[in-house]
């Protein structure tokens, strides 16, 4: 039973990657652009409004890697989500 114990204990602690956004998840919104642009090479490639308080950014970089940034009216951005492989596909006029 004891062994039972540790084993669940050991699978409920969570693992840690190594990541750019265990560094940083929420930060002043200035400092996250810099942050964003000169440590993790990315432009902001597209933006939108989610809410009055929040606007959502997709910043890329060539290699395909994407961040997705929340950023809110009170001046602190956050990054949401991080992956690979971004494809963007062109629009067709209306």
């Amino acid at each position: 039973m004891r062994k039972v114990l540790i084993s669940l204990l050991f699978l409920a602690t969570p693992a840690t990657a190594a990541s750019p956004v265990a560094e940083i998840l929420c930060d002043a919104s200035d400092r996250m652009q810099a942050r964003l642009t000169r440590t993790m090479g990315v432009e902001r490639q597209a933006m939108g409004i989610q809410g009055p308080e929040q606007v959502m950014e997709l910043w890329t970089r060539q290699d395909g890697s994407w961040t997705l940034v929340v950023t809110y009216a009170s001046g602190t951005s956050c990054i949401v989500a991080m992956g690979e492989d971004w494809q963007a596909f062109g629009r067709d006029p209306a």
